[in-house]
């Protein structure tokens, strides 16, 4: 069992930048791909970043590269994600996850952090 725990977020203006972590529990963290999905009011859960267990492969949803950067600590059994050039759009709930397999959708993974608001006024 992994438990994930949040911290970050909150208000910015456009063009800021925010930095998400999630601690996971347990000794196996160094194990396990790593994701961020984000929830806006009224739409799906959406993928936004991974990075696989191993070498550190990193993958991103389109609207993001080049502004976010998916990052780990294994030494720490953290995941980060490094939010630059904030948009109104970004505004969303964020959450981490963990998974045995990188994956870039949500049923791919079987921990849950417990999601931290990210919003950007214009």
């Amino acid at each position: 069992q992994v438990q994930l725990v949040q911290s970050g977020g909150g208000l910015v203006q456009a063009g800021g930048s925010l930095r998400l972590s999630c601690v996971a529990s347990g000794r196996t963290f160094s194990s396990y791909a790593m994701a961020w999905f984000r929830q806006a009011p009224g739409k799906e859960r959406e993928f936004v970043a991974a990075i696989s267990s191993s070498v550190g492969r990193t993958y991103y949803i389109d609207s993001v590269k080049g502004r976010f950067t998916i990052s780990r600590d294994n030494a720490k059994n953290t995941v980060y994600l490094q939010m630059n050039g904030l948009k109104p759009e970004d505004t969303a709930v964020y959450y981490c996850a963990a998974g045995w397999e990188t994956a870039l959708r949500g049923d791919g993974y079987d921990y849950w952090g417990q999601g931290t608001q990210v919003t950007v006024s214009s």
